[in-house]
C-alpha cells in the first residue's frame, strides 16, 4: 500500500507558529493535522490573581493586528460580573473604536494577503507591481483605521484607552472632527476595493456550514448580541459554555471547539457575520451586498474576502456616522463596586466570535479566565474543508496542491495567514 505525506514544517504567522501534515494511503486522504506547535502562551493562568483593571491591557496583547476585540470581550464580561451598564454615547464609542479595528484588519489581509492568491502572485508586493494603485488604496484604508484606534484608543496598536466602565479619557470633539474627510474618502474606496475583489473568479466548493455569529436586533453584531447559528440555535453569552466546548488534540498546542451536544464543528467570522446579518449591514453596504453578484447567503469560503469587503464599507459608513455626531458622555467612566461573581460576554473578532468568561473575588481580583478566539473556533473547520479539497488538487501535482491548500486556509484569515509565504511544502514518499 503506497504511503504519501505533505508535511508543512514551520507557518508564518503573528501570533504563533504551526504547521500542516496531510497523509495518504493508495491515495485517499486519511489524515489531515493543522498542527500548531507554539509553546502555550498561557494569558488566562497570567489573569489569575491580577486587579480586574489590569485585563484590558493585558488581553489586548494577545492578538497586534485585533487587540481591541479582546479588550472590549474583557471589559463587557466584567461589566456584566459586576453589574455595570454604560451609557448610550459610551456604547456608540466602543462600536466607533471596533470599527476602527475591522478596518485596518481586514484591509491587510484582503489587499497584501489573500488577493494575491486570486490573481496568480506569491506575495502582495510582486502584486503591487501590477496593481498599485489597489495595494495604495488597501493601505490608505488600513492607515485610517490605525489612525481612528490611536485617536480613541491611545495607540493604533495594543490601544490603552479602553476601561471597565469606559474610557480613560474621551477625546475631544476638534480631535476626531478631522477624520470626517478621510473616512468619506474611506467610505468610496472601500466600496471600490469590494467591487474589486467581488470580481475575482471564485473556485466552485460550496459547503454545508454551522454558521455562528452575534446576531442583534437593531444593529450589525460588533460588541453585543444573542450567540445564533444557522441552525436557529440562540443564547447568551453566559450560556456558551453550555453549547460549545473547547478540546485538545494531540497534533496542536491551540485548543480546537465543538458543538457539546453532538461533537459537530462550526464556522465563525465575517462569511457567518454576513450570512445570519444581511439585513442589518449600514444602508450603503446593503446596497453593495446586492450589487455584486453574490448569492447570499454564501456557502462558499473563498467568498469570505467579500464578507469582508462588505464589514470594511459598513465600518465606514458608521464610524461616519459615528464622527459626524460625536457622543459627548458625562463622564469618561462608569463607576462600580467590587463584588464576588462572574461574567461572560462575546464580540465579534474580525477573524469571527470572541468569547471571554472571569470569575472575580469580592475584592476585585480575578480567580479564573477563560478565553476561547475565533481560530480555536475555526481550526476544525479548516482541516474539514482540506480533507474536502484535497481529492480535487492533488491529481494536478504537489505545487498545484500546495497553492489549493493555501488559498483555502487563507480564506479563513486565521493568524496563521500573516506571512508572504503561507506554505511552503516538504513532499515525502514512502
Amino acid at each position: 500500500m503506497s504511503e504519501r505525506t505533505i508535511r508543512v514544517k514551520a507557518l508564518c504567522r503573528v501570533e504563533g507558529e504551526g504547521g500542516l501534515l496531510v497523509r495518504l494511503k493508495s491515495g485517499t486522504v486519511e489524515e489531515v493535522r493543522l498542527e500548531i506547535y507554539e509553546p502555550p502562551r498561557l494569558f488566562e493562568a497570567l489573569l489569575a490573581g491580577r486587579p480586574l483593571e489590569d485585563v484590558p491591557d493585558i488581553t489586548a496583547r494577545i492578538c497586534g493586528i485585533c487587540p481591541v476585540a479582546y479588550q472590549m470581550s474583557s471589559v463587557h464580561a466584567l461589566e456584566a460580573a459586576l453589574g455595570v451598564t454604560v451609557p448610550a454615547e459610551i456604547r456608540r464609542l466602543r462600536r466607533l473604536l471596533y470599527c476602527g479595528e475591522w478596518i485596518e484588519s481586514h484591509a491587510l489581509h484582503m489587499v497584501l494577503l489573500h488577493a494575491p492568491d486570486f490573481l496568480g502572485y506569491d506575495s502582495g508586493l510582486e502584486m503591487a507591481k501590477d496593481f498599485p494603485e489597489a495595494v495604495e488604496r488597501g493601505l490608505r484604508l488600513k492607515k485610517y483605521g490605525n489612525q481612528l484606534l490611536a485617536k480613541l484608543g491611545g495607540r493604533s496598536v495594543h490601544p490603552v484607552n479602553v476601561a471597565v466602565g469606559g474610557f480613560y479619557r474621551v477625546p475631544r470633539s476638534e480631535e476626531l472632527a478631522p477624520l470626517i474627510a478621510n473616512f468619506q474618502w474611506g467610505l468610496e474606496a472601500a466600496s471600490e476595493m469590494l467591487r474589486w475583489v467581488a470580481a475575482f473568479d471564485f473556485p466552485d466548493f460550496d459547503r454545508r456550514y454551522d454558521f455562528v455569529s452575534l446576531v442583534h436586533p437593531d444593529e450589525y453584531p460588533m460588541n453585543e448580541g444573542r450567540i445564533t447559528s444557522s441552525d436557529g440555535t440562540s443564547l447568551t453569552a453566559a450560556e456558551y459554555e453550555t453549547t460549545f466546548e473547547e478540546f485538545q488534540v494531540p497534533h496542536s498546542t491551540a485548543l480546537h471547539s465543538r458543538r457539546k451536544s453532538t461533537g459537530g464543528i462550526y464556522l465563525v467570522g465575517p462569511l457567518a457575520r454576513v450570512n445570519l446579518n444581511l439585513q442589518r449591514l449600514s444602508p450603503v453596504a446593503r446596497r453593495l451586498a446586492d450589487e455584486v453578484g453574490i448569492d447570499w447567503p454564501s456557502a462558499n469560503p473563498y467568498q469570505s474576502i467579500v464578507a469582508r469587503g462588505l464589514e470594511v464599507v459598513h465600518a465606514f459608513d458608521e464610524a461616519l456616522a459615528i464622527l459626524r455626531d460625536l457622543p459627548r458622555p458625562k463622564s469618561s467612566r462608569v463607576s462600580y463596586t467590587y463584588r464576588e461573581a462572574s461574567g461572560a460576554a462575546a464580540t465579534e473578532a474580525p477573524r469571527g466570535l470572541l468569547y471571554h468568561r472571569y470569575d472575580i473575588d469580592a475584592a476585585g481580583a480575578v480567580r479564573q479566565a477563560k478565553i476561547v478566539p475565533p481560530t480555536s473556533q475555526n481550526q476544525s473547520q479548516i482541516e474539514d474543508d482540506l480533507r474536502q479539497l484535497l481529492p480535487r488538487v492533488l491529481p494536478e501535482g504537489d505545487e498545484p496542491a500546495a497553492r489549493g491548500c493555501e488559498r483555502l486556509v487563507r480564506s479563513y484569515d486565521p493568524c496563521i495567514s500573516c506571512a508572504t509565504h503561507f506554505l511552503k511544502l516538504k513532499i515525502q514518499r514512502d
